[in-house]
């Protein structure tokens, strides 16, 4: 029997064979096509510091951190990606990692299927949508966007770390006008995600506020993002506008990082990582923030 939950990860399923086609024809097109930057025609396999990347930002993105805000601010300190290219590399590289994540979260916890369904379906717009917009800013719009969107993930995880958005208690799904706003704000949060400011703590607060308890905002939060990223990937690459082998280590380093901390390190404290993260990430906000008003490149 086809259950709810059995038709969602076999959509996802589909998705990821999409995406993973939608890379392949977009690096092939890359090699041919006049006018490519470098970034997206790059063949060289991904450093130790690529997959190193991958690795550690994949493992904390399971246990709740995110991925988005920690990868730009490493890409931003050391300069692995030019600014222009970091919302795109972000998308297409921590796919398949979340992919992952969305088929473990989504079989162990339980949350009402209507709600987790279309709180996807509103992300997905959203995500189709930003992506379309993001991929064509040009290099000052996207440093601008980014920096005030590193601002507002910082404020969104200091609130998370002191304990709002969500507690143990509360429902596993939304009803009415609760489900309306749900929707809503998904949508806007996917649309968001595509300009690099991440999913999960947003989406935790959101889910929090409409009185949905803190478990349940995992299958919610990952499912949206592994569906939504796949369709935001497939524009960025459409347009040669990511970074392909950083891209490539977020990929290839990012499985094993989600596997560990999903299945070995389950119980790992990671309060004053979390505090950690809005430092880096308020730093990081300043710099993309200065290179858009100050410097001269």
């Amino acid at each position: 029997m086809l259950t709810p939950l059995l038709a969602l990860q076999s959509a996802l399923a589909a998705f990821t064979v999409y995406y993973l086609s939608a890379w392949f024809i977009g690096a092939r097109s890359a090699q041919t096509a006049s006018g490519v930057p470098a970034q997206a025609r790059d063949t060289v396999a991904p450093s130790p510091a690529h997959l190193g990347i991958g690795f550690v930002t994949n493992f904390f993105d399971t246990l709740g951190i995110g991925s988005f805000a920690p990868t730009t601010a490493i890409y931003k300190f050391f300069k692995f990606v030019p600014d222009q290219f970091i919302p795109g590399t972000l998308n297409v590289g921590h796919t398949i990692p979340t992919i992952i994540q969305a088929f473990i979260y989504t079989a162990a916890i339980e949350v009402d299927e209507q709600t987790l369904i279309l709180m996807i379906c509103a992300a997905v717009a959203g995500a189709w949508l930003g992506a379309s917009v993001v991929a064509s800013w040009p290099k000052r719009t996207i440093q601008i966007g980014m920096g005030f969107a590193l601002l507002v993930a910082a404020g969104l995880f200091a609130w998370r770390n002191l304990g709002g958005g969500g507690t143990e208690v509360g429902t596993v799904g939304l009803e009415g006008t609760k489900l309306i706003l749900g929707l809503i704000g998904n949508f806007a949060l996917g649309a968001l995600m595509t300009l690099g400011i991440g999913m999960y703590a947003p989406c935790m607060i959101l889910v929090g506020l409409l009185g949905m308890n803190a478990a349940a905002a995992f299958p919610i939060m990952m499912g949206s993002c592994a569906f939504l990223m796949p369709v935001a990937s497939a524009r960025f690459v459409q347009k040669h506008a990511y970074s392909r082998r950083p891209a490539l280590g977020l990929v290839i380093g990012g499985i094993p990082g989600v596997l560990a901390a999903a299945y070995i390190f389950t119980s790992l404290d990671i309060y004053y990582v979390r505090w950690l993260v809005v430092g880096v990430v308020l730093i990081a906000a300043t710099m993309m923030l200065k290179s858009a008003f100050v410097d001269k490149d």
